[in-house]
């Protein structure tokens, strides 16, 4: 295993990549690269045209991996998603042809536009990397990510996201818009976000080599005890309906091992868990307030409030 300043060297190099094709972006870039490392996906609510799909393409192009857009549709089948048995009369017998989710990185577009029986499709593949049809199980490629994206200010003809799919999610992100001198540069086609033109800096094997990375930086008992106040604090507060559960306080970890291993550590720091701690949980929280969900800015408000709350350990 190689030492954490030079898988740190690795890191910087993709997400100086990235940053080519997502311009003014470096928070955004981070917290996609600290999602493939820690094995996570991302939900990203945004607007269109920000970037979204450009930052998938993106992350693909620099691992040298597969890529796979999904537009989602109220009437996509699970089976458009995973694939399906089919017969074929010379060999009399079923043989299954896999779906657009048998790739390394896949964008689930507006996937909130399709039906919770086709979201539902996905539950198996983002837990378990694997797909099971027909009493058969088939492994999915590693390294695997979705990146989805769904509109939060366009509602008409969409299904929500029910809570146990949101909490299969790492991280949720928000790209916004560039600064004017970020537009300006995009805008002059310096640094334009042509994916094509991307090298790719690392191989599916670099990859795997970050992931068991991450699953090996320490974490010492202040930190553990630091994530459990943070999620205590979600369980008891009355502005919340439904706090974080322990996947939640598991993905946070998982993402803290990420983020310090991005910075060059083999061990997390209070910081890391502070600095993921609103993307990590905010969607994992109900507000307690009628006819209101955990979607929007109010629980990412309340997540700030609370880690701004709880001591940090010495």
């Amino acid at each position: 295993m190689a030492r954490p300043r030079d898988l740190h060297a690795q890191i910087a190099r993709l997400e100086a990549n990235l940053s080519r094709a997502l311009v003014g972006k470096a928070d955004v870039v981070r917290l996609a690269v600290v999602g493939l490392v820690a094995k996570g996906h991302l939900l990203i609510e945004d607007v269109p045209g920000v970037g979204k799909t450009t930052l998938a393409a993106a992350l693909a192009r620099s691992i040298g991996a597969g890529f796979q857009r999904i537009q989602f549709t109220s009437d996509m089948l699970p089976s458009d998603v995973l694939g399906v048995a089919v017969y074929e009369p010379d060999k009399h017998e079923f043989v299954f042809k896999p779906g657009p989710i048998f790739t390394n990185i896949v964008l689930a577009d507006e996937i909130n536009r399709t039906t919770p029986k086709t979201q539902s499709s996905l539950l198996e593949a983002m837990n378990e990397a694997q797909v099971s049809l027909d009493h058969t199980t088939h492994a999915l490629p590693r390294p695997f990510m979705v990146l989805a994206t769904q509109n939060p200010l366009e509602h008409a003809g969409t299904f929500p996201l029910p809570e146990s799919q949101l909490d299969r999610f790492l991280l949720r992100i928000r790209i916004g818009y560039p600064s004017e001198a970020d537009e300006r540069t995009i805008l002059r086609g310096v640094g334009a976000p042509v994916v094509d033109t991307l090298e790719t800096i690392l191989d599916a094997s670099d990859v795997v080599e970050l992931q068991e990375a991450a699953d090996l930086v320490r974490v010492d008992d202040s930190v553990v005890d630091y994530v459990l106040a943070i999620v205590t604090a979600t369980r008891r507060s009355r502005l919340l309906a439904l706090g974080v559960s322990p996947r939640g306080s598991l993905a946070l970890l998982r993402a803290a091992r990420a983020h310090a291993l991005a910075d060059g550590r083999d061990f997390v720091v209070p910081d890391d868990v502070k600095r993921l701690a609103v993307p990590a949980l905010a969607h994992r929280v109900l507000l307690a307030g009628p006819g209101q969900d955990g979607s929007g800015a109010g629980a990412e408000a309340i997540l700030r409030a609370i880690v701004q709350d709880v001591p940090v350990p010495r």
